[in-house]
């Protein structure tokens, strides 16, 4: 057998010595444990904090940026975006022809219910045509009527745009002319005045 392979064989049946304990001479001599620190888990119920119902000086309603309204006639209950930044309401209308009965001018209009796909002919005077100017530099002449509109509690008898809101996610966009003194709109919340969504 070749040296090396002797020394290797050596080396594989030697016992490392025992290292004794430094406080004490065997196992059973051992102090007990000593508690450093002791943790305690303990459950706590943390209380969910609810968002205020009533805000600002006059004491109003907060509402989300997304709630359903009533819109009268036709007695339609529609999920709204509640919007700031508009000054008026307006509601998606289909269909929108004027006509004159009795010397005044009427417009005719179509309000589909987005649950039903049910269609609604409505026929409202005429209050003003408003200019809207389009993103893409086009100006657009809607027509204005009034509409009995409920939100929450609030029913107010205000003018609403009838526009074209096809391509947008909600039928209908509730503006200042609803809103002021009436609400103070919470953009993080939606659907605060009967906790439903879609």
């Amino acid at each position: 057998m070749p040296i090396g392979e002797a020394t290797l064989a050596e080396r594989r049946v030697v016992e490392c010595p025992a290292v004794e304990c430094p406080v004490c001479s065997a196992p059973s001599d051992c102090p007990p444990p000593t508690v450093v620190e002791r943790v305690i888990t303990k459950r706590v119920e943390v209380p969910v904090a609810r968002p205020p119902e009533t805000g600002g000086d006059l004491d109003l309603p907060i509402i989300g940026a997304v709630e359903w309204v009533e819109v009268d006639p036709p007695g339609l209950r529609l999920e709204a975006r509640i919007d700031t930044g508009a000054e008026t309401t307006s509601i998606h209308a289909e269909d929108v022809e004027v006509v004159e009965i009795d010397g005044r001018r009427f417009v005719r209009y179509t309000i589909t219910d987005p649950v039903s796909g049910e269609a609604h002919r409505v026929e409202n005077p005429v209050r003003r045509r408003v200019l809207i100017k389009q993103q893409d530099g086009q100006h657009d002449r809607r027509y204005v009527v009034r509409h009995w509109v409920t939100l929450g509690e609030t029913r107010l008898y205000v003018d609403v745009t009838l526009a074209d809101r096809a391509e947008m996610t909600f039928p209908m966009l509730i503006g200042r002319n609803v809103l002021t003194d009436i609400a103070i709109v919470d953009v993080s919340q939606h659907h605060v005045l009967t906790n439903e969504s879609l």
